[in-house]
């Protein structure tokens, strides 16, 4: 069955509530894993700009990281070099988000995409978070962010989380780089 009769698979419905049995609070997301047209220029995005590190590269991918875990992203041309990015109005990642474990370290990501010349999408404080929203060579979505203290997160009276979207000051984020100096 080719590409043009192959079925689309039927779009099944959920019932959304509570989870009977909520997954455990220790899973995390460990790695995506993104298809690219050009291996060596989302390695110079990724690693040339951002700062990730490589830690394998095979025929056609390549794996790069923090702080030597061994993959925090993925990034192949088996089924997408010299491709062009999903037109808009179709499924797939919205963006990918790079938890920075300080402002100070959000802070030098910015200093670091300003100095490649790496255009903001946008820049939002969410009560819970602060984030950067970009887009890589492949038109990718990136989010780079930092958490707030959890004990520090907006709620409501009752006690919900109290998320929002307000502009974030970027000044004052690279103001971070120069407190931390002295």
């Amino acid at each position: 069955m080719d590409a043009q009769t192959k079925p689309k698979p039927s779009a099944k419905t959920f019932d959304v509530g509570p989870a009977p049995v909520p997954i455990d609070p220790g899973v995390r997301i460990g790695h995506v894993h993104l298809k690219v047209a050009d291996l060596d220029r989302a390695l110079a995005f990724y690693c040339g700009v951002l700062g990730f590190e490589l830690t394998q590269r095979l025929p056609g991918a390549a794996f790069i990281s923090a702080g030597g875990y061994h993959h925090h992203i993925g990034l192949n041309t088996w089924e997408s070099r010299g491709g062009s990015p999903p037109p808009l109005g179709s499924t797939g990642l919205y963006h990918l988000a790079i938890l920075y474990p300080s402002r100070v370290k959000l802070a030098d990501a910015l200093r670091r995409l300003i100095e490649a010349d790496i255009p903001l999408e946008g820049a939002s404080d969410h009560g819970v978070s602060e984030a950067l929203y970009l887009r890589d060579p492949d038109d990718n979505g990136v989010e780079l962010y930092w958490d707030r203290p959890k004990e520090l997160w907006p709620r409501t009276t009752d006690g919900k989380l109290a998320m929002v979207t307000e502009r974030l000051d970027l000044r004052d984020l690279l103001g971070e780089l120069e407190r931390a100096r002295t």
